[in-house]
């Protein structure tokens, strides 16, 4: 009778023996790959052995338990006419071609991250965001950026994943990694500023804040002048819970004021999640 199987489960539609006459030595090859001796039946010279005891079974090779058989003696194998028999496949045997096209399931098949060379991302969470102030804001104050923040959307704008979240300038990230946070202030400063600073500050308890960055500007001789600094740092987010950030001014003399708007980054910064 035909055989039909797959990878996994070989079907009969009923018994089907195999000739086995001839075969000599201490095992033999079937026709149909069995997942114990206990479903097939083995004949020498008309005399059933018994399953595990005369012998054993892996796949397609049938061995014998501490004899050999020679070619003069009648052998034949007769296999269970079970409706399914269940066959593991061979370590190694299930190739790549076997395998259908978007067959696999990335989201509940797949343990781990994909890697970046294989289309992936190289984490689990992928973020890249930018913000910015909207409006000139901390002018003479040496106090917390509060207000006037928002995610960029100017024109061509692309940001990637679920972005961070704000509260009173108070920024929290929405999941643990290493993130790269590039900064930058455009400052109006007056003629009598010998710096002005634009601090990043973190906390890794959700309570005490410490700079771990500086932006810093000096006067030019004059009133008004515009100047623009930058700086970053790498967080380590092991908990987003505790671990946030914001920006402060400090050293602002009366008319030195942060640079916003809401068409165009001014002062603002980027957030990009490097690794999980």
């Amino acid at each position: 009778m035909p055989y039909i199987g797959n990878q996994s489960t070989n079907s009969y539609s009923s018994m089907v023996k195999q000739d086995l006459t001839g075969a000599s030595g201490a095992s033999v090859t079937l026709s149909h790959p069995v997942a114990n001796a206990n479903e097939v039946e083995l004949y020498i010279n008309n005399v059933r052995q018994e399953p595990t005891t005369s012998y054993t079974t892996n796949g397609t090779t049938l061995s014998f338990v501490n004899y050999t058989v020679a070619a003069s003696d009648d052998i034949y194998v007769i296999f269970s006419g079970k409706a399914l028999q269940t066959v593991v496949p061979p370590d190694g045997s299930v190739s790549t071609a076997k395998i259908a096209s978007s067959a696999v399931d990335l989201t509940s098949k797949v343990t781990g991250v994909l890697p970046v060379a294989n289309g992936g991302s190289g984490m689990s969470t992928a973020l890249a965001q930018q913000w910015r102030l909207t409006t000139t804001t901390n002018e003479s104050t040496q106090a917390d950026v509060t207000a006037n923040w928002e995610v960029n959307d100017g024109v061509g704008y692309g940001g990637i994943g679920t972005g961070l979240t704000e509260s009173s300038g108070i920024f929290s990230f929405p999941s643990t990694g290493i993130y790269f946070i590039n900064f930058n202030a455009r400052i109006v400063i007056t003629a009598s500023d010998d710096v002005a600073n634009f601090l990043l500050k973190v906390t890794t308890d959700n309570s005490s804040y410490t700079s771990v960055a500086i932006a810093s500007s000096g006067n030019s001789g004059s009133d008004g002048n515009i100047n623009a600094s930058s700086n970053s740092h790498l967080f380590n987010v092991t908990n987003i819970s505790t671990h946030k950030f914001k920006f402060s001014t400090s050293s602002f003399a009366s008319g030195t004021a942060l640079k916003g708007d809401s068409t165009s980054s001014e002062t603002g910064f980027t957030v990009i999640k490097l690794g999980a």
